[in-house]
């Protein structure tokens, strides 16, 4: 019906195409293995745009101006239907192998790349990866309330009954409104200040520290929760955060690293940023077309994360979150910093060097439990 162009239930594709990836599945010795489809595309797409981005200089121009715009609209079609995929995480561990690839088979047979500089580029990718491995680990789970043994909130004061949200603004009196069906505490208190207020979750059904938060696509709780990373498929928070940052500085070593050794292969005499713009023989052969279409996509990841990092560094400077930030400018709460480029609600900020000490000492000591645990 859909070939020929007639009407269908609605629904229907749908069922269709759940139907289907729950079917694609691969023999393994312990039973078939379900794949997940949002593994495939960046397996599949990313070698095949490449190679024919490095046929032709418009066609490499046309290429790479639209993959960022289709990740990000991926990206936008996701975060709507607040749905976790591991598109994102199976792009970046591919790009990163499928680069040292053509750096491995394009550039060094050339001759113009040392021994030592393949060593510290192999060893930037292993350290990036091992801190990756890192930060995909429990960022700071709140536990679950087991069985029937829900804590009530009936018990609890004013100021945390009906809360969900974790920020607490800087109003000196708590007070708790609605905000998309959840709820807000608010105290001027720090979360590092003995008698600091917590609040209630109605969706984990806990009790959490200040500065928690429940992300939506994890549907957990996490500890000072930062963000949920589409690249990590996983929340960033009080126990990955360091190593979430560890990860982002030595991709952007690497790669900075990788780009230059090829661009001063390919593009000889020149400095990495002039041949960047311009270099006359970069498709003389196809060899060379295909180095440097890499280091132009190398180019457009390391601008992206880049960014992240830094918006990141900044928010570690003023002591706030970005989910923080982020409630704090729809709430209009915050003052705009460097342009716009932090969003400081005020609350936790103790100079540059108490923030930066505080971000170090993360995930340091244990977690202390609660008088609501513990009952």
């Amino acid at each position: 019906r859909w070939l020929t162009c007639k009407s269908l239930p609605p629904g229907t594709l749908e069922r269709i195409a759940d139907t289907i990836t729950d079917r694609l599945r691969v023999p393994w010795f312990s039973g078939a293995v379900k794949i997940n489809v949002s593994l495939v595309p960046p397996l599949v797409l990313l070698p095949v745009f490449l190679h024919v981005a490095a046929l032709h200089f418009l066609l490499g121009l046309i290429i790479l101006t639209s993959l960022p715009v289709v990740v990000l609209w991926y990206y936008y079609l996701t975060h709507r239907r607040k749905e976790r995929t591991l598109f994102f995480l199976s792009l970046g561990l591919f790009s990163l192998g499928y680069m040292y690839y053509v750096f491995l088979r394009e550039v060094v047979p050339r001759g113009h790349v040392e021994y030592s500089q393949v060593v510290a580029l192999t060893c930037g990718l292993i350290l990036m990866l091992a801190a990756l491995s890192r930060a995909k680990k429990d960022p700071g789970y709140l536990p679950i309330p087991v069985g029937d043994k829900k804590p009530s909130h009936q018990g609890l004061p004013k100021s945390i009954r009906g809360s969900s949200s974790g920020l607490h603004g800087i109003s000196g009196a708590a007070s708790s409104r609605a905000v998309n069906g959840e709820a807000k505490g608010c105290c001027k208190m720090s979360a590092e200040q003995p008698g600091v207020k917590k609040d209630w979750c109605t969706k984990c059904q806990l009790v959490r520290p200040a500065r928690a938060g429940h992300c939506r696509l994890c549907g957990r709780c996490v500890r000072r929760l930062d963000h949920h990373c589409v690249w990590i498929n996983s929340c960033v928070g009080e126990q990955n955060h360091q190593a979430f940052i560890l990860a982002l500085s030595f991709f952007m070593l690497t790669s900075v690293y990788g780009i230059t050794l090829t661009l001063h292969t390919v593009c000889r005499g020149r400095t990495p940023f002039v041949a960047l713009f311009y270099c006359p023989g970069a498709y003389s052969d196809y060899s060379s077309a295909l180095s440097f279409t890499c280091v132009w996509y190398c180019a457009i990841v390391t601008a992206g994360m880049g960014y992240i990092l830094l918006i990141q560094l900044l928010n570690i400077s003023y002591n706030v979150t970005e989910r923080e930030a982020r409630l704090a400018l729809r709430d209009n709460t915050g003052r705009r910093l460097l342009g716009g480029l932090v969003i400081d609600p005020g609350q936790y900020n103790r100079g540059l060097l108490c923030n930066w000490g505080h971000f170090l000492s993360l995930g340091s000591s244990p977690p202390q439990r609660s008088a609501e645990d513990i009952v």
